[in-house]
């Protein structure tokens, strides 16, 4: 695997010096009171993946309204129990938003995700195209020791159109009725709950996308991350969520949390206009997802068939 750096801005590659200073800083205060087998985490591997990995990114500034790539990173830690977002990295997740949102010591938002080495090394040997980009483009920020990822094992032609033509039937359906029972709920004066399953069928959507097009999708619900994967596979789901405005950013970011606060906080208030614009959008988002999976799945049965 990669280690160079060289084809990015000094600027950038000081971004990610501090980004995985931040990474072994929040996991080291996880575990510093670790007992039993929790006593020898690890962090085994840090890598860049992505389109900062491949060197396609894109820089413009988000007042432009004009797609702005995320440092996409993947940390590979010695034991599957170390992959609990909750207990072991929310404060990093915390501290490289805030870096980026607020204190602007960061100038490029960053999504990582965490696997145990076992869970990577299972998905390389069961051909999911994630992985497989990942040990293909992916570049070593950090490495405890020279152990290298095992030889992929793509699908065969009709496995892949086998495995993204059922990822594709069941993600898509339970996506579209999440959708109109949240239109429904909405006409029922369920404001909450209508936003809540408005976030989920949004959930849906990205997740189906990424099962169908790389066989894999993060264990996360934050639909930020999950657009931020999607649109770097396909252009065609970006401008979904307009961004021209501070109040259309807003109203992504109340989707965003729907997720919690719409089910918990007796704070979380939307209006019939917000989720009348939501649904439009969420059903953009569909209509887009249709196209560029069944496109896939087109392409991979050409494949299969020839």
């Amino acid at each position: 695997m990669r280690t160079d750096l060289d084809h990015l801005p000094l600027a950038k590659q000081r971004e990610l010096d501090r980004i995985v200073e931040i990474i072994f800083e929040e996991f080291r205060a996880a575990t510093e009171n670790a007992t039993g087998r929790r006593k020898g985490a690890r962090i085994l591997k840090i890598i860049l993946f992505g389109s900062y990995a491949r060197g396609d990114w894109v820089d413009a500034p988000a007042s432009a309204n004009q797609y702005k790539s995320d440092f996409d990173i993947l940390v590979i830690v010695s034991q599957k129990e170390l992959t609990d977002r909750a207990v072991y990295w929310a404060k990093a997740e915390e501290r490289l938003v805030r870096g980026y949102t607020i204190e602007k010591t960061l100038k490029t938002p960053v999504n990582f995700i965490v696997h145990s080495l076992h869970e990577v090394n299972d998905g390389l040997a069961h051909g999911r195209v994630f992985f497989i980009e990942v040990a293909k483009d992916g570049i070593a920020l950090y490495a405890a020791d020279g152990r290298e990822l095992r030889t992929p094992t793509p699908k065969t032609p009709e496995q892949a159109l086998e495995a993204a033509r059922d990822y594709f039937n069941e993600y898509y359906p339970s996506a579209v009725v999440w959708l109109t029972t949240a239109r429904n709920l909405m006409k029922q004066n369920r404001p909450k709950e209508s936003a809540f399953l408005m976030h989920q069928a949004t959930e849906r959507f990205y997740a189906g996308l990424l099962l169908t097009l790389t066989f894999y999708v993060p264990y996360n619900h934050n639909i930020a991350f999950l657009r931020s994967l999607a649109e770097g596979l396909d252009r065609r789901l970006y401008g979904i969520w307009p961004e021209d405005t501070r109040k259309e950013r807003a109203m992504f970011q109340k989707l965003k949390d729907a997720y919690v606060k719409a089910r918990y906080s007796k704070h979380y208030r939307i209006s019939e206009e917000e989720l009348a614009w939501l649904g439009t959008r969420v059903e953009e988002l569909g209509r887009v997802v249709h196209e560029v999976c069944t496109d896939r799945i087109a392409e991979l049965a050409k494949t299969a068939n020839g």
